[in-house]
C-alpha cells in the first residue's frame, strides 16, 4: 500500500486528481442549495467525471496533433487516458457519499457535508504532502496545505453567501 501511495505521489496524476477534486467540489457546492435525490446526485457527479475525462482526452490528442503536425503514438494516448482517469477520480470521489445516501446508509444532507469537507480535506492533504515532499518543514507544509485548501474553502464560503 505504501508503495502505491509513494508511486502516486511521484506521478503526474497528483495535479490531475487535485484539478478533478476542485471540479467535484464546485459541483457539490453548486447543487446543494436545491439538492436532487442522492442517486441523481451520484449520477450527476459520475457523468461529469466521465464528460470531463473524455473532453480532456479529446482536447489533449487534438492539441498535440495540431501542435506537432503528427499522429499521437498509442503509448502517449495511454498516458493521456491515465491522466484523464485521475481527473475523473478526483471529480467522482464525492459520489461515494451520495451512493451511500441512496442506499439509506447516510442522510442526503450528511452526504453533502461529507462530500464538501472531504474534498476540501483531500485538496489540503495534497498541499501538505507536496510541501513535505519538496523539503518544507512540517509547520511550513501545514501552511502550504492550508493555503491550497483555501481554494476549496473560498468556494464553499462564496456559495454559502449566495444562499
Amino acid at each position: 500500500m505504501q508503495g502505491a501511495i509513494a508511486a502516486h505521489l511521484g506521478s503526474a496524476q497528483v495535479s490531475r486528481v487535485i484539478y478533478g477534486a476542485i471540479i467535484g467540489l464546485a459541483l457539490v457546492v453548486s447543487l446543494q442549495a436545491h439538492p436532487p435525490k442522492a442517486a441523481v446526485m451520484a449520477g450527476s457527479i459520475l457523468a461529469t467525471a466521465a464528460a470531463v475525462a473524455l473532453a480532456e482526452i479529446y482536447s489533449d490528442i487534438i492539441g498535440m496533433e495540431t501542435r506537432t503536425r503528427a499522429r499521437v503514438a498509442t503509448a502517449h494516448k495511454r498516458a493521456i487516458a491515465k491522466d484523464s482517469l485521475a481527473v475523473a477520480g478526483g471529480i467522482g470521489f464525492p459520489s461515494v457519499f451520495f451512493l451511500l445516501a441512496s442506499a439509506s446508509v447516510l442522510e442526503t444532507d450528511t452526504a453533502f457535508t461529507l462530500a464538501k469537507w472531504s474534498g476540501l480535506g483531500l485538496i489540503g492533504l495534497y498541499g501538505y504532502l507536496g510541501g513535505r515532499l519538496s523539503g518544507r518543514s512540517v509547520p511550513a507544509s501545514i501552511l502550504h496545505g492550508l493555503a491550497v485548501g483555501l481554494i476549496g474553502g473560498f468556494l464553499i464560503a462564496f456559495k454559502s453567501l449566495l444562499h
